[in-house]
């Protein structure tokens, strides 16, 4: 028998039944299409290899020569000159030294026998998970407009990140979680706070949702003071009933729609969240493997089992950002000054948890339908940011070639795809761009890059924007 929209909500309206059969409805996407703004459910568009991911952002530029991207004749050309000397383009802040070996030895690891440094020890033990892409390129090397590209494909601010397309187009397999949560370094923000996980002009909904890994995990999710008993269920029913009452007196306005459902889903999150960033009933053995147990690690160590923790609950993209905003001390990738001093710190920081997570992501059986992302803006150069005719201890800033990885569901493990030039300058082998990685990503998630899109100001707009190649060598 069917029925029109206004019996159906009023059947909704009206019963159990009707609100459980349309809140299942919401869940799989058959009511999408009615709401406001939104098309019919977007993806998957055919069968993924992988349910969820995980993304390892490391704000500032990690050294692609002193990390995944071994280059024998940088070591041996140590001290020397360049024999071509860069244009103004091609060196960020113009200070063009003497080429510089790694600080860090390069060994290979595992059975597949991929180059890393010692820079990453522990992520060296899981060499034969990862799939290194070593020849990406960026548009700028400026970190904020890099830093947007990486996560949203674009430049320039206001356009929605990967995370949020994901939301938009997979939704939550949670009831009481959001499908997009940020869990930031634990001393700041970056550099341009909520930019870095903004829905730009996707339904506000879909914003990621911070989630701090020490202290309290969200703003103002619990009352400042205790509430007399039976309070807070009466006075969620009277918002309810509000609230419903506003909304059927001014449809269509997407605002007001995403601010109902998220203080719907805040009141939810009142038990799931402490549930998810409560480790006591970790094992020690777990904690350890995480690094949780270590005061030089224990921040992200928290990052990243919290990160496991919510995967499990049906949470769709998580990232993790290691480093803050550009203030000194640097608390952040960005070796200008001291490579070997700015490097290890903060490389201290994570090896041992992202070796930790893969390894239990694997143990459980989860690394064969999630994805983990380890990227960066863009490298750094092979030579010194100093005078001409010295060896500084500090690298520029470098678009032109650098290193990335992924690991989990769908690729082929233990492999390095592309290359950059003899001294790890700029890409020489099958570049990849950032549209590039993000076809690349989506497919593994069971999305058409092409097909994902959201009408906005007259364009049919998607992270990729008019670019992207899914990089196939790399799938498994």
């Amino acid at each position: 028998m069917w029925i029109d929209r206004r019996e159906f909500f009023s059947w909704v309206r009206g019963g159990l039944a009707g609100a459980a059969a349309a809140s299942l409805m919401l869940r799989d996407g058959t009511l999408r299409a009615a709401v406001p703004g939104e098309s019919d459910p977007p993806g998957p568009h055919f069968a993924p290899k992988a349910k969820r991911a995980i993304h390892i952002c490391l704000c500032g530029a990690m050294s692609h020569v002193d990390s995944f991207d071994h280059k024998p004749e940088l070591i041996a050309s140590h001290g020397r000159s360049l024999a071509r000397p860069p244009s103004k383009d091609d060196v960020f802040f113009g200070q063009v030294g003497r080429l510089r070996k790694p600080d860090w030895e390069f060994r290979q690891r595992g059975q597949s026998g991929l180059w890393v440094s010692e820079l990453f020890p522990h992520l060296g033990e899981m060499a034969d998970e990862l799939t290194v892409i070593r020849s990406m390129v960026a548009d700028t090397g400026n970190h904020t407009p890099a830093t947007f590209q990486e996560n949203s494909g674009f430049r320039l601010n206001g356009f929605p990140t990967m995370g949020a397309w994901l939301s938009y187009g997979l939704g939550s397999e949670s009831d009481d979680l959001p499908a997009f949560v940020v869990i930031p370094d634990a001393r700041e923000f970056p550099a341009g706070g909520a930019i870095n996980w903004t829905n730009g002009f996707l339904p506000a909904r879909h914003q990621g949702v911070v989630v701090r890994p020490q202290g309290e995990p969200i703003d103002d999710l619990f009352p400042a003071r205790a509430l007399a008993p039976g309070a807070d269920p009466a006075a969620r029913e009277l918002l309810a009933d509000m609230n419903l009452r506003h909304f059927e007196a001014h449809p269509g306005e997407d605002a007001l729609s995403a601010r109902i459902k998220g203080y719907e889903l805040a009141a939810r999150m009142q038990t799931s969240v402490p549930r998810v960033v409560d480790l006591k009933g970790e094992p020690e053995e777990t904690l350890a493997t995480y690094g949780v147990d270590r005061p030089e690690t224990a921040d992200f160590g928290r990052a990243c089992l919290i990160a496991r923790r919510l995967m499990e609950r049906g949470v769709r993209f998580v990232q993790l950002l290691s480093g803050g905003t550009f203030s000194s001390p640097r608390r952040n990738w960005d070796g200008h000054e001291n490579m070997r001093q700015n490097h290890g710190q903060e490389a201290l920081r994570i090896d041992r948890p992202v070796a930790g997570l893969l390894g239990d992501l694997r143990r459980r059986g989860m690394l064969d339908d999630t994805l983990v992302l380890f990227t960066t803006e863009f490298g750094r150069t092979p030579f010194a940011q100093s005078g001409a005719d010295v060896v500084g201890p500090g690298r520029d800033h470098n678009q032109h070639g650098f290193s990335v990885w992924m690991a989990g569901a769908g690729l082929k493990h233990g492999i390095a795809h592309g290359s950059t030039d003899e001294i790890g300058w700029k890409a020489a082998e099958s570049p990849v761009t950032w549209p590039d990685f993000h076809a690349t990503v989506l497919h593994l998630l069971g999305i058409d890059h092409q097909k994902l899109t959201y009408y906005h100001n007259g364009i049919r707009r998607r992270l990729t924007n008019v670019h992207g190649e899914v990089v196939r060598p790399i799938l498994a």
